[in-house]
């Protein structure tokens, strides 16, 4: 007999980056609807510097962020709570370049000079540099407005990251991080993606960075990108997936996308959910495992299709190359007592050897019972998959 599945109870509450709200909110409402109605989920989208403070500060049940904690951050983390907190990679996604330039329907930049145009050296539309890559475009004698975000902001940390990576002057000028002190005097600053992208719109002559569905949501041109090859590439969900492909990924999960070829949009990144691996209510732990379970199982069905610029981790994923996606929220009093496996919860075989713990206080982690990814329930695990012993 088919045992029902486990109806879940809980509120949870989250805050940080805006770079995947688009894709977060579309998780959080099929998954409260229609999954488990039970548990509501607050997503506030404040952007990853304030994500982080919150979620080192414990004003939240989940961070998010699309740059990684530092050690520092790291270090002050696992000083607050008393346990090391996890990151979980969720999608891809790419920085695009938004321009404001009438008649201008294509625009090709490279590094170096993307580099001086943020750094103030290349202030004009006309410049022979920018005329060099964009043979036979009718580029204007008209002021560059440089359009960035004015928060502490993971697209920041990426977009400056790779500008870091192609320019000396930049590296050891402004650098990377979520916050950088902007160079270029002709400039304006923005709140969130969504704020870039309505100050690339008011100005004419802008250009700024913003996360692609930003873009195709407004319908803001957006510059192909030359790469370590050579390629000059438009963003779009192929050439993100093509840039995340064959990287390397540490055991901690903490990773940059550099020095892309082929036919890989060179301006990616990962964007990453932040959980603690002790400390949790019961009913918050069982709930926050399920989403996140099910957001990277069932909620891939929506990341891409519907919203049309995320690329999914485990999409990318090969028989050699493995994610190891060590994810541990813990139940209060019990983060050194925790046992499970992917498989027992669920997982695709792909990534069965990594480790998905199960709170061994949770009221209803009975024997039997696993993460499906049929509707991202609570239902009896597949025979052989079982590998959560009775609670002691």
């Amino acid at each position: 007999m088919t045992e029902e599945p486990v109806q879940l109870s809980a509120d949870l509450l989250g805050a940080g980056a805006s770079f995947p709200n688009p894709i977060y909110l579309e998780w959080i409402a099929e998954y409260t609807s229609s999954v488990q109605p039970g548990v509501t989920i607050n997503y506030q989208s404040i952007g990853s510097g304030g994500g982080v403070e919150q979620f080192i500060g414990q004003q939240t049940d989940f961070g998010a962020s699309d740059a990684f904690l530092t050690d520092e951050e790291l270090a002050a983390a696992t000083d607050a709570r008393g346990c090391a907190p996890v990151h979980i990679p969720t999608v891809f996604g790419a920085v695009a370049l938004g321009y404001n330039l009438e008649g201008v329907d294509s625009l090709t930049l490279s590094g170096p000079v993307l580099a001086d145009i943020f750094l103030g050296n290349i202030d004009n539309w006309s410049d022979p540099a920018i005329a060099e890559l964009n043979d036979g475009v009718d580029l204007p004698d008209e002021p560059i407005i440089v359009a960035h975000r004015s928060d502490g902001s993971g697209t920041t940390s990426i977009f400056t990251t790779y500008l870091s990576s192609v320019s000396d002057d930049w590296a050891n000028g402004p650098g990377a991080g979520k916050e950088v002190e902007w160079p270029a005097p002709n400039s304006v600053g923005g709140e969130k993606n969504d704020g870039v992208a309505a100050q690339i719109q008011q100005n004419p002559g802008a250009i700024g960075y913003i996360e692609l569905s930003y873009a195709i949501t407004n319908d803001i041109p957006v510059a192909d990108m030359v790469n370590a090859d050579g390629n000059a590439i438009t963003p779009t969900l192929a050439s993100t997936a093509a840039a995340a492909d064959g990287i390397e990924i540490p055991d901690d999960l903490r990773f940059n996308i550099l020095n892309v070829g082929g036919e890989g949009y060179p301006i990616a990144g990962a964007t990453w959910l932040l959980a603690w691996t002790c400390g949790y209510d019961d009913n918050v732990a069982s709930a926050l495992k399920d989403w996140i379970t099910w957001d990277l199982t069932e909620g891939d069905a929506l990341a891409g299709p519907t919203t049309r610029h995320f690329i999914k981790p485990n999409k990318l994923r090969t028989p050699h190359r493995w994610i190891p996606l060590q994810k541990r929220l813990g139940c209060r009093g019990n983060h050194r007592r925790m046992i499970g496996s992917a498989a027992a919860w669920g997982w695709p075989e792909r990534v069965s050897s990594s480790s998905w713990p199960r709170c061994l206080s949770q009221p209803h982690s009975t024997p039997g019972l696993s993460s499906n990814t049929q509707a991202g329930r609570l239902s009896p695990a597949p025979s052989g998959t079982l590998a959560s012993p009775e609670p002691r």
